[in-house]
């Protein structure tokens, strides 16, 4: 029996090195221990990607930047966890589950401890950018490790747990930084968070456990520059647009040498697969489950993150809410949506994906219509009503696809795809955020150029961001109803070198 059918085979089972001596309960014992101590780590680390929305008004004026500078902190986080990720998928391969997680841990706690004790903007970056370093592995680490040990059949329910660790922990971000922030300043939202990452950290390290077998592969190095180049390039050029003038260089250069790269990561990656030597295995797009989930899942952060940024913003300097109103207005729908997660998991079991999918879509696309009409008139609670709409829709989709697009994948390529997963997801959510606040900038420009106040103003530019957004959302309801639900039996749908 080959490694991959063995390993194949024992996630069937749900008892990854099972011996026919019955230590079957005491695998599985291990197996849910590892899992959960990944899923409260993975809380821990993807919690402070947006937990630096509802603090923008506040660090521009402490640190004296502009609002599109001041969304480096969110989106050069993603970014940089973009660049990472495809580098997971030959970590994952490489080494032992225990080794991955404490370098994960200790690079967030690192991040942690620098952006904390930052005397300014450029050391806040930094501190974030080795943050999101840690927090690159931690993901792809957790789903290869679920892939692995949990059976086909049953696998909806737990990726709804992983759900909430992807989409919960953004979103209520913006809660978690408002509360701090209505006591103390802003090093507190990392100071605070640190003593629970090095908590994390050593409680991993003493209990968890290696699940894979590492093997032997090549890291090409080219290929590892040619990604940072694709996704830096285009979601900073993407961001420049928002700066107008005052852009370093034209917005229309870095996008072009991220396209350009993209093409070349691309062709190499085709070249290099023929040996099984890619950086990213490619061939997962050849599942057209995987294609469409990953594209839909695109379209789900691009609406989740550019949200997140926009959203407090407009509730503070529209409606003129301090931050700690604004983080608890969101938080009933992230709360919910932790609450539906699983529930949404249990339902994907015994139905499959459409019948969560298209209601998902459609009302996160309702949603972001309606916020395409909102004012300085606009009711709080109307506002408060359509993000906990928005949380449902998100909660319908992600363990949808999340457990639909890895599911349909071989073995073999489980970390590949995992790597893809969270690249797309990132790059979706960064571009998200960028786009949001480009939009909304050049908006609120206008306006004001036009002799609208500034209230009004920023009212015109938070509808166009969302008139952007809903567009962009009626592409995930027509992939909706292509996503199938994956065979149980794992590397049924065979995937072939091109």
């Amino acid at each position: 029996m080959t490694s991959d059918t063995a390993a194949s085979t024992a996630a069937d089972t749900g008892s990854v090195g099972a011996t026919p001596d019955g230590d079957d309960a005491g695998l599985a014992a291990r197996n849910k221990l590892v899992i959960g101590l990944l899923l409260v780590s993975a809380f821990v680390v993807i919690l402070n990607e947006t937990i630096m929305g509802v603090a923008l008004p506040s660090l521009t004026r402490d640190l004296d930047i502009t609002v599109t500078a001041g969304q480096w902190l969110t989106t050069g986080f993603m970014l940089t966890m973009a660049v990472v990720i495809p580098i997971t998928g030959f970590l994952l391969q490489r080494f032992n589950t225990r080794p991955v997680f404490i370098t994960a841990m200790s690079l967030f706690s690192l991040g942690t401890a620098i952006s904390a004790i930052a005397p300014g903007f450029g050391v806040l970056l930094l501190g974030r950018v080795v943050q999101a370093s840690g927090t690159a592995i931690m993901m792809p680490l957790l789903m290869t490790t679920v892939l692995t040990l949990v059976p086909a059949a049953t696998r909806g329910r737990t990726m709804g747990n992983i759900s909430i660790v992807i989409s919960v922990a953004p979103a209520i971000g913006p809660t978690i930084s408002g509360l701090i922030l209505s006591v103390f300043e802003w090093r507190f939202m990392f100071i605070l968070v640190l003593p629970i990452a090095l908590g994390a950290l050593a409680l991993g390290a003493a209990r968890v456990k290696n699940v894979t077998t590492p093997r032997a592969v090549p890291l090409d190095v080219f290929s590892v520059i040619l990604s940072a180049f694709a996704f830096g390039g285009i979601v900073f050029g993407l961001s420049s647009i928002g700066e107008g003038a005052e852009a370093a260089v034209p917005a229309w250069l870095p996008i072009g040498v991220g396209v350009v790269a993209l093409l070349a990561f691309v062709l190499r990656q085709r070249a290099l697969q023929r040996d099984d030597k890619a950086l990213l295995d490619l061939r997962t797009f050849l599942s057209r489950t995987f294609t469409t989930s990953v594209l839909v899942l695109g379209v789900g952060m691009i609406a989740l993150f550019g949200t997140l940024i926009v959203l407090p913003i407009y509730l503070q300097n529209v409606h003129g809410l301090d931050p700690l109103a604004t983080g608890l207005l969101l938080l009933p729908g992230g709360l919910l949506q932790g609450v539906l997660s699983p529930i949404v998991g249990r339902i994907f079991d015994k139905h499959g994906p459409t019948v969560l999918l298209v209601p998902g879509t459609m009302l996160v696309s309702a949603v972001l219509w309606f916020l395409s009409t909102v004012s300085e008139s606009t009711p709080i609670p109307m506002v408060l009503g359509a993000h906990v709409a928005l949380s449902v829709g998100l909660a319908l989709m992600f363990t949808p696809l999340f457990t639909s697009g890895l599911g349909s994948l071989p073995g073999r390529l489980y970390s590949h795809g995992s790597a893809i997963v969270g690249t797309v997801q990132q790059v979706a959510g960064a571009a998200g955020t960028a786009v949001f606040v480009t939009v909304m900038t050049l908006a609120t420009v206008s306006a004001a150029s036009g002799g609208a106040g500034d209230i009004a103003a920023a009212s015109a530019g938070v509808r166009a961001a969302f008139l952007v957004g809903a567009i962009i959302s009626l592409f995930a309801v027509v992939g909706a109803f292509f996503v199938r639900r994956p065979p149980v039996t794992e590397g049924a749908e065979p995937i072939v070198a091109h």
